[in-house]
């Protein structure tokens, strides 16, 4: 069983955490997140510690999942978050024009994404993209749309994909 939930969250130097009714603003170097959480979750702050508590074992799943979601928004604030992408294909090119990306991936046309506020999009070479921003759920999501567009396939590996990720490769048909 889980026990994220009564892990306390270390604040570092430079960040503030500021309450106001069900809002918690979390301010760093980097930036501001502001998130509502829910009620029953008490959040208190000693310091530069911040734990959370309970009311009872009905919001066991809610405890753990506040946490995090804290925790995500301490790091953001202070380190960033930074997905790592490549495009993988014969012909299949990446270009940034100011803020948006656009996807050459074999369709019959270019795929274009516009960065949302706070988040910026680089592209260090033509088959390499890097999403970076501060809210993880941000740029998770935008990473998840890009590959959603041309995801890799199990024949050749076409396709886009995260940099760490494994794609498992299946044999072609046998002509016999």
């Amino acid at each position: 069983m889980s026990r994220i939930g009564y892990k306390v969250v270390e604040l570092p130097a430079g960040v503030t955490v500021t309450k106001n009714g069900d809002q918690v603003t979390v301010k760093g170097p980097k930036g501001e997140l502001t998130r509502t959480f829910d009620p029953a979750i008490t959040l208190k702050e000693d310091g530069n510690i911040v734990s959370f508590n309970r009311p009872n074992d009905n919001y066991k799943a809610l405890h753990g999942t506040t946490r995090a979601n804290f925790n995500n928004m301490v790091i953001g604030v202070t380190e960033g978050y930074v997905k790592k992408m490549q495009l993988v294909g014969v012909g299949y090119r990446a270009q940034l024009k100011g803020k948006t990306l656009s996807l050459s991936v074999g369709l019959s046309h270019t795929v274009e994404f516009e960065a949302p506020e706070g988040i910026t999009i680089e592209v260090p070479s033509n088959t390499e993209i890097n999403i970076s921003g501060i809210s993880k759920q941000q740029v998770g999501q935008l990473a998840a749309e890009i590959r959603a567009i041309r995801p890799p396939e199990p024949y050749k590996g076409k396709g886009i994909r995260y940099v760490d990720e494994y794609v498992r490769r299946k044999e072609g048909k046998t002509g016999k």
